[in-house]
């Protein structure tokens, strides 16, 4: 119990202690997953799998063994202050979870994501699905098992989904989803009937150096902290790390000087958020993100809300002029060209605000059939095709470009894919309450001043970790419970004013 002076007990010590070591190991299992989607050389996948296996199972060793649980069981978090009582209460439910799962079952996890990584590639790289499929139908073998042994009597999808998002219900997201699929399909629409055309067409090819060199200066501007991140590629973009350690990465289309900006600013806001964890927190769940949903916020809000706004577009235009001084831009053209809605592309990380809702959508109405049990394996490639077909009036002509696309499921992701339009939601709601604490923000971003807005996230979101469910962190932040509302009245206003609806 806390004592007269506010202190804990000597069991919340002991607890962060071990608990400390489970993470360090986590985030070392991350740096080699870094390292083999960006440095390994191609060969070095059997180790890596054994390394990485071996790493998860003593990592789930230290979190569900006697140090953790013996001072779990003295522990009552009603009875501690605060923030004590919420660092009990995210490692009561971690261990908890992670005790109902056998160790050996973790390993097989791990092994056969390292293993699955390059088999991933090569499928998509020689567009064969079927050589992929008894990938995916072990990973779906081994994660029911893994959410029967969490919940055998809850909804598997709904295990799966929790790891990712534990604090809002599948049955919210299932709602939001819904939500925007009735009220965007008809904006996208009516944005395709219009005679509005905002697309530019570059000539040519632009050398990768060129456009590192870009995604440097914008990570520059947007004020990345290089000391403790860097830049690199990969077959897909994606963030990781620690407050101390944040890395990014992109990738480049040669006939587009500016394909990565988007890639990379997204990364930038998941990477700003884990470097504005507290420091001292480092290794506790207050030093840790609130979830997937939360993290998807902060890079959807600096894709979309920062980078394809007008004034950002305004300030950065003449960083583009000067690494590509051939182009002919003007800031109307490269702002409709960022923000032009494209229901004919078929690739989700490179969508538009509106239509990359359907890409989560059909996602993941897909994954939930897989896991149900519901939709076989095989049948994937064609299913996916189908529902491209329905939500975005095209379909794909190659596994490559549709159920290939992604990376999760090569890494047994299911349940993921919905935080990505949760977060999308949540970023326009906390910017909408940014921008009225924040004054002048459009004309701060469009001089390249990110510091007030860095400081009102770090503030609001970041510096809590894990203090609030997610909920309750967004209430405070923006003194409203989380709603679409936010998000759908932004995204009619500003394509409505875009394509002259």
């Amino acid at each position: 119990m806390a004592t007269e002076q506010g202190q804990v007990p000597d069991a919340y010590d002991d607890l962060l202690e071990e608990y400390r070591r489970a993470t360090y190991l986590s985030d070392a299992g991350s740096v080699l997953g870094w390292d083999q989607q960006v440095t390994m050389p191609e060969g070095g996948t059997p180790a890596r799998s054994k390394q990485s296996a071996a790493l998860s199972a003593v990592q789930h060793d230290v979190l569900t063994g006697e140090a953790i649980a013996e001072p779990l069981d003295e522990l009552d978090e009603a009875a501690l202050p605060e923030p004590q009582s919420a660092v009990v209460r995210e490692i009561r439910r971690e261990h908890e979870r992670s005790a109902r799962v056998p160790r050996d079952l973790i390993e097989r996890i791990s092994e056969e994501s390292a293993n699955a990584l390059p088999v991933w590639e090569q499928a998509r790289a020689e567009d064969d699905w079927e050589s992929f499929a008894p990938t995916v139908e072990t990973f779906l073998e081994l994660k029911r098992e893994y959410a029967e042994h969490i919940d055998p009597d809850s909804d598997p999808y709904e295990v799966l989904f929790a790891d990712y998002e534990p604090y809002l219900s599948l049955e919210r997201a299932e709602r939001i989803l819904e939500r925007l699929r009735e009220e965007l399909v008809p904006l996208i629409e009516e944005i395709r009937a219009s005679d509005v055309d905002l697309a530019l067409a570059f000539e040519g090819t632009y050398d990768e150096d060129d456009q590192m060199a870009l995604t440097r200066d914008a990570l520059d501007t947007l004020g990345y902290q290089w000391d403790r991140g860097r830049v690199d590629t990969a077959a897909h973009p994606f963030s990781t790390g620690t407050q101390f350690d944040a890395r990014v990465t992109t990738r480049f289309d040669e006939s587009s000087p500016v394909s990565a900006l988007g890639s990379t600013v997204h990364e930038f806001g998941h990477a700003t958020y884990t470097l504005g964890l507290p420091d001292e927190e480092y290794g506790t769940p207050l030093g840790k993100h609130r979830g997937l949903s939360v993290h998807e916020s902060q890079s959807r809000l600096w894709e979309n809300h920062v980078g394809r706004s007008r004034a950002f577009v305004e300030g950065f235009l003449p960083r583009i002029e000067e690494q590509f001084p051939g182009l002919d831009l003007t800031v109307p053209g490269l702002h409709g060209h960022l923000n032009r809605v494209n229901p004919d592309n078929l690739i989700r990380v490179e969508a538009d605000e509106l239509t990359y809702h359907m890409h989560i959508v059909l996602r993941f109405e897909i994954e939930r059939d897989l896991v149900a049990g519901d939709l076989d394996v095989s049948e994937v490639p064609a299913v996916w095709n189908e529902k491209t077909e329905e939500y975005l009036g095209v379909r794909p002509e190659t596994d490559a470009e549709g159920a290939l696309q992604d990376i999760h499921w090569a890494h047994g992701n299911f349940g993921y894919f919905p935080t990505y339009s949760l977060g999308s939601v949540m970023a326009a709601q906390l910017f909408d309450a940014a921008e009225s604490d924040v004054e002048d923000l459009h004309e701060r971003v469009r001089r390249g001043e990110f510091d007030a807005l860095h400081d009102w996230l770090t503030e609001n979101v970041h510096a809590h970790g894990q203090r609030y469910r997610t909920n309750e962190l967004v209430r405070r932040a923006t003194g409203a419970d989380f709603t679409a509302d936010a998000f759908l009245d932004y995204a009619t206003a500003k394509f409505g004013d875009l394509y002259d609806l």
